[in-house]
């Protein structure tokens, strides 16, 4: 028996009882823009310091003269300074949330605190299944979206022949809006690939006769039972989905065009905070996609018969002993499906031995005469 719940507000729920891993998920990400920027800066650095385009760019901020820096940075006096750090963004990123988002789904699912080293040591449990899951996701991506990319390319030089002004923006628009939509489904879907998939270690497989039960590692187990979530609630899930995508989207923007008109001022460290506010509510919204996906893992459990839970899962009622009301039922780990029996107290004292009849010489009595 499963407690059902409000998705959207119990996602809420999971992410701010969780709160130390939308933490530890910032300060990873920030401590990697810092380390990032350093090659920025050199290149900035270099060109612009011998530049009278810069007096643009420091006593104001001019968009069409950072568009032109960024567009020119290889033709600076050093070329492509600081491309190792642009090139092991990418990879080093990708570490970061191999380690970080297993662990979270993990306490997510358990309701186990999420402490730095438990993050960790689940996401070094679950790195390579989500590797795969992420290989995976990016080759259905390219066999969906490259043709309606291309279709979309396609498209655009035709309005662009026959239309102009507004028109031709609005049916651009939308083409990339009908592309978002459908990524969308795509990335709600492997997120759930991913849930399920921390859901299926928290199980041991059947093994054979004189082996120990093993997690289950098999992330292709997944992908089923995530599409039967995803058909099953597809509306409330994709809308909540679009929902907080778009929120964190606008409190990026908000803060960043507020941020932008604070850079001329000659303090720079509320534009700073702003800035990085957004990217915070970004990364919120964020997690909270991720407690919503995991509500609705949590009531719609996969259930295997062959499988037996090595920890208890959050929101997951187990069954009731009938014999015993005030019990739960216990299920083994070579029989789920059966409640384990207690073993029978032995009796510590041997039993004493019985007699057919009683033994005459012990009750055989003659009384003793008194003298004449």
């Amino acid at each position: 028996m499963v407690e059902r719940r409000n998705i959207f507000l119990h996602g809420l729920t999971l992410t701010l009882r969780r709160f130390p891993a939308l933490l530890w998920a910032y300060l990873f990400n920030l401590a990697l823009a810092f380390l990032f920027s350093v090659g920025l800066h050199l290149e900035l650095a270099h060109l612009l310091s011998h530049s009278l385009a810069a007096q643009r760019l420091s006593s104001g901020f001019d968009l069409g003269t950072i568009g032109e820096i960024f567009l020119h940075l290889h033709e600076g006096p050093v070329g492509d300074a600081g491309g190792t750090f642009k090139h092991a963004s990418i990879p080093l990123y990708l570490v970061v949330y191999f380690l970080l988002v297993p662990g979270t789904l993990f306490c997510y699912l358990t309701g186990t605190p999420a402490r730095l080293g438990t993050l960790l040591q689940q996401g070094l449990l679950h790195f390579w299944r989500f590797v795969r899951i992420t290989l995976l996701a990016f080759l259905v991506s390219a066999i969906v979206l490259g043709p309606l990319l291309i279709l979309h390319d396609k498209l655009t030089d035709s309005i662009d022949d026959h239309l102009v002004g507004r028109p031709a923006f609005l049916c651009i628009l939308a083409g990339y809006i009908i592309i978002f939509l459908i990524a969308s489904i795509l990335r709600l879907y492997f997120d759930l690939v991913e849930v399920y998939t921390v859901q299926l270690g928290l199980h041991l497989r059947p093994a054979p006769f004189g082996r120990q039960p093993r997690q289950d590692r098999r992330m292709r187990h997944a992908l089923a039972p995530a599409w039967r979530t995803l058909r099953a609630n597809f509306s409330q899930a994709w809308l909540i989905f679009l929902f907080l995508a778009i929120l964190g989207a606008s409190a990026v923007i908000l803060t960043a065009r507020t941020s932008m008109h604070m850079l001329a001022q000659p303090r720079v460290w509320p534009g700073f905070l702003l800035a990085q506010l957004g990217l915070f509510l970004m990364l919120l919204t964020r997690f909270w996609q991720r407690g919503v996906e995991t509500s609705l893992a949590l009531q719609n459990p996969i259930v295997d018969p062959n499988l037996s839970p090595t920890l208890p899962i959050a929101g997951v009622v187990k069954p009731i002993d009938p014999l015993h009301p005030g019990r739960r039922i216990h299920l083994t780990a070579e029989n789920p499906t059966r409640p384990a029996t207690p073993e029978p107290i032995s009796n510590p004292e041997p039993a004493p031995p019985s007699l057919d009849e009683p033994d005459p010489g012990v009750f055989h009595h003659d009384p003793i005469k008194p003298p004449r």
